[in-house]
C-alpha cells in the first residue's frame, strides 16, 4: 500500500509501544503523517524517529488532553483524515465479584471513555471535510465473554457498541468506522496490570488455550491500515477478528 495515504494525517494513540507502534509505522511507510499519541512522550517520540510523524504526549482519559491533541493534530495539515483508536490498558483478569470499583472505572476510562471522547473530538472535522475513517482497537474479549476479565471484557464491547453506533450514524457523510478484534499479539500491555488474578486465570484458561498462536503486532497494523484505506471504502461497522482462527473455535 505505498503511498496509499499520501497528504493525508493519521491519529493513532497508544502509539507508543505494541500495536500502535506498529499502526504508526505501517502508516507512515504508507505515505501518511502520522500524529504519535501515548501516555509516555519519550516512547511516543521514540516511535517517530525514522518516521513522518509528531509526537505528542497524551492522556485519553481527559478531556482536556484529548482537546490539545486534536489541536496539535489538526495543526499537522488541518484535517483528520484517519483515528486509530488503539490506546488500552488490561485489567488483572479478576472475576465480576473480585475486581474493584476502582480498577473497574480505570479501565473503562481509558478504554472506552478514551475512544469516545476521541471520536467525540474528531467527528466534527471530519462531517466538515465531508470524510474520514476510524479504526477501533476492540479485542477478542469484546465478543467473548471468558478471554479477559470482568473490566476489560466490559469495555471492549462497550468499544464494539461504540464502532457500530458510529458507523451507522454517519454512514451517509463519507464516515467510516470499523474495529480490529486482536487475539494474542506479543505488546507489553500486561505491564498495565499490576498483578493477575489467580481464580480468574484459572477460570478462564479453558477459553484463553484456544488462542493458540501469538501474533506480532505488525500482522495487526496491516489490518488497520486496510481498513483505513480507500481498498475498503465500502467496510463500515465490521468487526475483524485477527486472532488466527482462534473465534472460529
Amino acid at each position: 500500500m505505498s503511498n496509499t495515504f499520501d497528504g493525508r494525517t493519521v491519529l493513532v494513540t497508544g502509539a507508543g509501544s505494541g500495536i500502535g507502534r506498529a499502526m504508526a509505522v505501517a502508516f507512515a511507510a504508507a505515505g501518511a503523517r502520522v500524529v504519535v499519541a501515548d501516555i509516555d512522550g519519550d516512547r511516543a517520540k521514540a516511535t517517530t524517529e525514522g518516521i513522518d510523524g509528531l509526537p505528542v504526549a497524551a492522556d485519553i482519559a481527559s478531556e482536556e488532553s484529548v482537546a490539545a491533541l486534536v489541536e496539535a493534530a489538526l495543526g499537522v495539515s488541518g484535517t483528520i483524515d484517519v483515528l486509530c483508536n488503539n490506546a488500552g490498558i488490561i485489567d488483572t483478569m479478576a472475576l465480576p465479584h473480585d475486581i474493584s470499583p476502582a480498577q473497574w472505572r480505570r479501565v473503562l476510562d481509558v478504554n472506552l471513555t478514551g475512544s469516545f471522547l476521541l471520536t467525540h473530538a474528531v467527528l466534527p472535522h471530519m462531517l466538515a471535510q465531508g470524510r474520514g475513517a476510524i479504526v477501533n482497537t476492540a479485542s477478542e474479549a469484546g465478543i467473548r465473554g471468558g478471554a479477559a476479565g470482568a473490566a476489560y471484557t466490559a469495555s471492549k464491547h462497550g468499544v464494539i457498541g461504540l464502532t457500530r453506533s458510529v458507523a451507522w450514524a454517519y454512514a451517509k457523510d463519507g464516515i467510516r468506522c470499523n474495529a480490529l478484534l486482536p487475539g494474542p499479539t506479543e505488546t507489553n500491555i500486561a505491564g498495565s496490570a499490576a498483578d493477575f488474578d489467580t481464580a480468574g486465570i484459572t477460570r478462564l484458561a479453558p477459553v484463553l488455550a484456544l488462542g493458540e498462536r501469538m501474533a506480532q503486532p505488525e500482522q495487526m497494523a496491516a489490518v488497520a491500515v486496510f481498513l483505513a484505506s480507500d481498498a475498503a471504502s465500502f467496510v463500515n461497522g465490521a468487526l475483524v477478528p485477527a486472532d488466527g482462527g482462534w473465534s472460529a473455535a
